[in-house]
C-alpha cells in the first residue's frame, strides 16, 4: 500500500467510503457543518468505524492544497497504481473470456502525456461512463491519480482500473500482438474520419496531450489514425472533449 493520502470533496469522499472503507484512515469535517449530505457521510463512517474529527477550514484548506473540499477531507491509503504486468494478465484473461462466453471484447483508452489533472479526471468520468475496461498513461511526463483528479472523476478514479507502464510504444506493442485494433487520434493525410473506422473489435483508442497531441512514436504504434469531423470555425478540441466523443463512438458501433 502507498503512503497516506488525501481525497476531499463530499460526493468523493462519500463515494470512496461506499466502495472501499478500508482504505479510509480518517475523515476530517470541518467544524460547523451540518446539513443532511454530512449526515450522510457521518453515518457511512461510523458504520464502518472511521475516525471522524472536526478541524478549522484553514486546516482542510492546507492539507488539500487549496482545494475546493466542500468542508470533507479523508485520509486514506491507497494502493499502488496498476503498471504493464497487471495490464497484460488482465487483458489475457479478458480476451479468452470474451471468445468463450461471448462478453464485450477489451475497449481501452490510452492517454499520451496528458498533464493536466482536470482533464484526466473529465477522461476517467467518460471512460467509466462509456464502457471502457481501463484507462492507459505513462509514468514519465503524464498527471497520475491526484486528489484533484479524483474529484474531478466523481467517483470514476475509484473504479475505473488505471495503468501506469513505463514504456508506452512497448505496452502499445505488446497490445497489438495479442489482438488490440489501436486508434490514435490525429490529423494528417493519412487520417480517416472516426465514423468510418471499425471500433466494434478489442480496441484501444489513443488521445495526445493537451498542447501537442500524440507523439511521434506513439503514433507510428497505432494502426489507424482519426479525426473528428468539425464545422464552424473552430479547429480542435479540448483533449478530455475530444476523448469523449471517441468513446462514445465506439460505444455506440459497439452497442
Amino acid at each position: 500500500m502507498a503512503k497516506t493520502d488525501i481525497l476531499f470533496g463530499i460526493h468523493v469522499v462519500q463515494n470512496f467510503l461506499e466502495q472501499t472503507p478500508h482504505q479510509v484512515v480518517e475523515i476530517v469535517i470541518q467544524i460547523g457543518k451540518d446539513d443532511k449530505r454530512f449526515n450522510e457521510l457521518l453515518k457511512l463512517a461510523y458504520t464502518h468505524g472511521i475516525a471522524v474529527t472536526e478541524a478549522k477550514r484553514k486546516y482542510l484548506d492546507e492539507i488539500s492544497n487549496q482545494g475546493n473540499h466542500q468542508g470533507v477531507i479523508a485520509k486514506c491509503k491507497l494502493p499502488k497504481p496498476k503498471g504493464d504486468h497487471e495490464l497484460l494478465n488482465w487483458l489475457g484473461m479478458h480476451m479468452e473470456g470474451s471468445q468463450e462466453d461471448k462478453s464485450p471484447p477489451p475497449f481501452l483508452l490510452i492517454l499520451d502525456t496528458v498533464t493536466d489533472p482536470h482533464n484526466l479526471g473529465a477522461c476517467l468520468r467518460s471512460a467509466a461512463a462509456a464502457g471502457v475496461h481501463g484507462v492507459i498513461a505513462p509514468k514519465d511526463k503524464s498527471v497520475g491519480i491526484t486528489p484533484t483528479v479524483r474529484k474531478v472523476a466523481s467517483g470514476a478514479a475509484e473504479t475505473m482500473p488505471f495503468y501506469q507502464v513505463t514504456n508506452l510504444a512497448r505496452t502499445m506493442r505488446a497490445l497489438k500482438d495479442k489482438g488490440v485494433f489501436i486508434v490514435g487520434t490525429l490529423l494528417n493525410d493519412q487520417s480517416r474520419s472516426l465514423y468510418d473506422i471499425d471500433l466494434k473489435g478489442p480496441l484501444a483508442i489513443v488521445m495526445g496531450a493537451e498542447d501537442k497531441g500524440m507523439r511521434r512514436l506513439t503514433a507510428e504504434h497505432c494502426d489507424e489514425l482519426a479525426y473528428i469531423p468539425i464545422k464552424g470555425s473552430i479547429e480542435s478540441l479540448n483533449v478530455s472533449v475530444a476523448t469523449g466523443v471517441s468513446l462514445f463512438e465506439a460505444l455506440r458501433q459497439r452497442l
